[in-house]
């Protein structure tokens, strides 16, 4: 039977979307794993969001939170707001309290990826902080940790990524993930795909 990894995010202007498409990339490229893509629901009217400019949502299924135990792993990602995860994001998670009390997703692999506005912007303490929503659930965090290699260590130009996890810098919304940074995400999907695979198949 596949490995099912689920790549969850909310996007506002599609940056984290970018990530997504190509963490799943990387998850699908593992023998065995099946990767499938889902955002979570909106929780701001049309109005404020064309007022926002934001770009109509992708063709990609909305996601319950009762679909996430049907996954063996799953990766998260979400802008930043002030240096924490989306409310998007938060409003969901904040939605697993039927799963938390049946603990149907404890032991499973979750990751996190993300994208800030600028440097300092919480390319640390957004995944950082968002690693309490797993530790509640009894979740095994899988940071794609220092795997990426050297590029991870260019100082030449601005890159995204951390430790923690892919990521990207959208500056004022014009500037869109690198080559370097998709790189990263893919290498990300790949990564705990193959993490994922073996978890459970030592299960």
């Amino acid at each position: 039977m596949a490995v099912k990894v689920y790549v969850v995010y909310y996007s506002t202007y599609g940056h984290v979307a970018k990530l997504a498409e190509e963490i799943k990339k990387g998850a699908s490229s593992v023998e065995g794993v099946e990767a499938k893509i889902w955002q979570v629901p909106e929780t701001l009217p049309e109005e404020v969001l064309g007022k926002m400019g934001a770009p109509p949502k992708p063709d990609v299924p909305i996601i319950t939170p009762q679909e996430l135990a049907e996954a063996d792993g799953i990766l998260f990602g979400f802008p930043t707001r002030f240096g924490m995860m989306a409310a998007q994001m938060k409003a969901f998670f904040d939605a697993t309290g039927g799963l938390w009390r049946e603990q149907s997703l404890a032991g499973k692999p979750a990751g996190i990826f993300f994208s800030t506005g600028t440097q300092g912007g919480g390319q640390e303490t957004t995944p950082l902080t968002a690693i309490t929503q797993l530790t509640h659930h009894g979740m095994v965090f899988v940071p794609v940790g220092y795997t990426f290699g050297a590029k991870l260590f260019d100082m030449d130009k601005v890159q995204g990524g951390s430790p923690y996890g892919a990521g990207t810098f959208a500056a004022d919304g014009s500037r869109w993930p690198s080559e370097v940074e998709l790189e990263h995400a893919f290498h990300q999907g790949k990564y705990f795909a193959g993490i994922a695979k073996k978890l459970k198949g030592s299960a």
